[in-house]
């Protein structure tokens, strides 16, 4: 047997409220980001930087509170209140008249100034930023250390951090440019090379005229024979007839007598 539930008209009333209510509302978390950690020289002024997102509009009910908890021990106290474009008086004046707005919730900061910081003032600042109707989502903490002058770190770790990605940037632009200086150069010389280059064909080397030996005649060659020393053995005289044209026909064009003799050793 089925059995019913009948809601009463004014509970299923608030029940549909309820779900239109559920749907309606939206509650977005404020991020809020801040430095780690800060070391400020004892005496001088503190710049506490304070960004955030919001996915509304930031409008006259936002407010930024800045709280400190100091390293000595202790609760947490506010120090700072900004709403509405002012800055509100807070309970305690550890920081009174020394703590500034330096912010524009337009552009979505935060930051304040702190004068004359002191080693008292050591401890952890907790920045904190509500834009109705984002008001959920956690502070951001900002730790800071006074010291004297002589202890300042050389490079906080953001700077240390940028110079490490600056020089390795730099490298690798460098790398980049030498090697495409390298390959400019050997196109320009391989260019060079081919618009240079004046060799001659193979059809060229065949044309070219072939230096002839002087044709010596046949009173030259008999006076070689004369001139052979007396009482020597004159060997064979054998006359050949060379090629000097050049050609490349079978056919001999021009030619001279050689004579060979093989002179006795005395």
């Amino acid at each position: 047997m089925a059995v019913g539930v009948v809601l009463a008209p004014r509970w299923r009333f608030l029940g549909i409220v309820c779900l239109a209510l559920g749907f309606a509302l939206r509650v977005d978390a404020v991020e809020v980001y801040t430095t780690s950690e800060l070391f400020v020289e004892n005496g001088t002024r503190a710049r506490l930087p304070c960004t955030f997102k919001s996915s509304e509009v930031v409008s006259s009910k936002a407010f930024v509170t800045w709280d400190f908890l100091p390293d000595s021990g202790g609760e947490a106290f506010t120090v700072f209140f900004f709403s509405g474009g002012q800055t509100y008086p807070v309970a305690d004046d550890r920081f009174k008249d020394r703590i500034t707005w330096n912010g524009d919730l337009n552009k979505k900061d935060g930051s304040v100034y702190i004068e004359n910081m002191q080693f008292k003032d050591n401890g952890t600042y907790i920045c904190t930023v509500k834009n109705p109707p984002d008001v959920s989502g956690s502070p951001a903490r900002l730790l800071l250390r006074v010291v004297a002058k002589e202890n300042l770190p050389v490079y906080s770790a953001g700077t240390l951090a940028g110079i490490v990605v600056g020089a390795v940037a730099g490298f690798l632009l460098l790398v980049g440019l030498i090697v495409g200086l390298v390959i400019c150069m050997n196109n320009s010389s391989n260019s060079n090379s081919n618009k240079n280059y004046s060799g001659c064909s193979t059809t060229e080397s065949l044309m070219a005229p072939v230096k002839q030996t002087p044709k010596k005649s046949s009173s030259e060659t008999q006076g070689l024979v004369n001139n052979l020393p007396t009482g020597s053995h004159q060997g064979p005289v054998i006359y050949a007839q060379l090629d000097h044209s050049g050609g490349t026909s079978n056919e001999i064009i021009k030619s001279e007598s050689v004579v060979y003799a093989d002179i006795l050793k005395k």
